[in-house]
């Protein structure tokens, strides 16, 4: 399940005109359960393990030399972090960012806990990242975000 009306913002040249073409991303809602039930189907060995006491959210399409080498130096390197955006509620900081290596580039895994809900009556969920130099906004609309009835996040 993926957001929409998203922006990416890459690393700003002289005059902050963007030195570099932002790459195309793609980021899910991974511990939906649309998304795990997907996994199970397809028997995706690279699908991230995911515990029930957070929400999690990938980021997919970075560039593989975002994280080359070592993925803990990466991690150290890129600092990944993020929150999510509720409106009349308390931010919610990302509490783990894993970097997993794949041959089509870097998976980056942002685990929220799940102490603070959130419900349908929130409308939408601005999800903000940050990867090394890359910042990227996107909000997901929790109306489509149901499944058999019910939210699923």
């Amino acid at each position: 399940m993926g957001g929409r009306g998203g922006r990416t913002d890459g690393p700003a040249g002289p005059a902050g005109s963007p030195d570099v073409t932002p790459p195309t991303l793609t980021v899910r809602w991974e511990s939906a359960l649309p998304v795990q039930e997907a996994q199970l189907k397809i028997h995706s060995a690279n699908a991230p393990a995911i515990d029930e006491a957070h929400y999690a959210i990938v980021v997919l399409g970075l560039p593989s030399r975002m994280a080359s080498g070592d993925p803990q130096n990466s991690a150290d390197r890129l600092k990944p972090q993020a929150e999510l955006k509720l409106d009349g509620k308390k931010t919610i900081r990302s509490s783990d960012a894993r970097i997993l290596p794949r041959d089509d580039g870097p998976v980056v895994v942002f685990l929220f806990p799940r102490s603070q809900e959130i419900s349908l009556k929130d409308a939408q969920v601005e999800f903000e990242a940050h990867i090394g130099r890359l910042r990227l906004t996107l909000v997901f609309e929790l109306n489509e975000m149901l499944y058999a009835g019910k939210l699923e996040l």
